[in-house]
């Protein structure tokens, strides 16, 4: 990837979201990160992304109402969403609500780095279809 793209790292994990940070930006990605959802949301309403790496299980605002808000406001943004709750259920929400893809904490790092670069470049600069 030439050109690294913006991400915006949500979880009310500090270490969760320290470690992801550090390894995003070892990659060469611009990365912001918000401690839970009504950050996430006060961010999203002055920044642009191209991905939102999402925790589902927040307190004050969840992940899923953060998606509602992605989708509303920014159709062509990125989400991949992250639970420690990896159950079937949260997977068939997220999709439901617009998520591009879920990823199960805790995760191997090459694992989440393949999934947002397959993300970012299934469509490259393209908006996600309806």
């Amino acid at each position: 990837m030439s050109t690294k793209k913006s991400i915006l790292v949500v979880d009310d994990e500090p270490e969760v979201r320290s470690l992801l940070s550090l390894f995003l930006s070892d990659e060469g990605y611009r990365v912001t990160t918000a401690g839970d959802g009504a950050e996430a949301i006060a961010v999203l309403e002055t920044q642009g992304f191209d991905l939102v790496l999402l925790d589902i299980k927040m307190p004050r605002t969840s992940g899923f109402e953060v998606l509602k808000f992605v989708r509303e406001r920014h159709p062509a943004m990125r989400v991949i969403m992250l639970t420690a709750y990896a159950e079937l259920a949260n997977a068939m929400e997220s999709k439901f609500l617009g998520a591009d893809d879920f990823i199960g904490k805790p995760s191997d790092p090459s694992e989440v780095l393949m999934t947002i670069e397959r993300v970012l470049g299934a469509t490259g600069d393209a908006p996600p279809g309806p």
